[in-house]
């Protein structure tokens, strides 16, 4: 029995004609709209609501301004969904609703479960050479106009008490610690085995929740670039990218999020089982990001933001 990843999310915005623009050009589709909500669908099912913060029914917030309202988890089956029933019912904010259960996390957050709404896809994606694999042969590496990301793949948020937090995921839902900044930060997956992270918890100095970012997961590195210069191009922020994770080996670009917090596209993070440790991790730098690029890249001239282009057709070409 064991969690399967995030099947849904819920933000509360202050802006909803904005964010309807920012994810369409994030790349979701737009499955159903209502006056007070946005319901948005990624290529594996994984839905994105994004509702007016004045409409009724929405989970209390965590902070101040948009942000994430609700994270729904996925199970295999109504039968592990009813072990879960068991082991959080006396937890402070339990709800039935409907196929749902859920609590409140120690973050104040509202967390709910379900039998997973998600489906199988089948995409594309890159063949590596490397000096002793030669995956491709005869054959180019895609180039993306745009990004279609597969799923929502992990939350991560400001904790009040991340040690408080980590227990609750692991003692109640089977959660796992990949790696930790002591005392900080914890890095947590749904399974033993599975992607490096599906929610990472980070302790603020001044102890407030909040919502960090968001990140949905693309194919490969070139979807990253593609999808992250189609924002640049229709003039949405860059926070920090394109970049990679030493952590979790991701390649990651983040930008900044009309809806709460930050949003990110990565791919290629590490894939772990139940033999391996939790490393640790003094914060800093080089441990978030082995390299970035500050600002982002230009849609248009394909450098970095504010360089410039080329003078010469090619970039080798010289004006005399």
């Amino acid at each position: 029995m064991s969690v399967l990843g995030i099947d849904e999310i819920t933000y509360g915005v202050d802006d909803l004609p904005a964010c309807r623009r920012f994810f369409t050009d994030w790349g979701l589709k737009l499955v159903a709209e209502e006056a007070d909500q946005l319901t948005f669908e990624t290529l594996n099912g994984c839905r994105v609501r994004v509702a007016a913060n004045s409409r009724p029914g929405l989970p209390p917030a965590i902070e101040e301004g948009p942000t994430l309202r609700e994270v729904v988890w996925g199970v295999e089956s109504a039968a592990d969904l009813a072990l879960y029933e068991s082991r959080i019912a006396p937890l402070p904010g339990f709800v039935k609703q409907g196929n749902r259960i859920g609590c409140t996390d120690p973050n104040g957050l509202a967390v709910r479960f379900q039998v997973t709404q998600k489906r199988d896809v089948q995409v594309g994606s890159a063949e590596y050479n490397t000096w002793d694999r030669k995956g491709r042969i005869n054959q180019a590496s895609p180039a993306y106009e745009r990004a279609t990301p597969i799923e929502v793949g992990h939350v991560v948020f400001f904790a009040k008490d991340v040690a408080a937090c980590e227990r609750f995921y692991v003692d109640h839902f089977g959660f796992a610690a990949s790696d930790r900044y002591p005392g900080r930060g914890a890095f947590l997956r749904c399974a033993p085995e599975g992607g490096h992270h599906d929610i990472f918890l980070l302790q603020r100095p001044d102890g407030h929740a909040g919502l960090n970012h968001v990140a949905f997961t693309v194919r490969d590195i070139h979807e990253v670039f593609g999808g992250g210069m189609h924002i640049a191009r229709q003039g949405w922020e860059t926070q920090l990218g394109p970049g990679r994770h030493p952590v979790s080996s991701a390649y990651f670009w983040y930008f900044k999020n009309p809806a709460g917090g930050l949003i990110e596209y990565y791919a290629d993070e590490d894939q772990l089982t139940a033999d391996w440790q939790p490393r640790e991790f003094e914060p800093g730098p080089t441990v978030f990001a082995e390299w970035a690029i500050d600002g982002g890249l230009d849609g248009n001239t394909r450098r970095q933001k504010g360089a410039g282009g080329a003078d010469g057709k090619f970039i080798t070409d010289k004006r005399h």
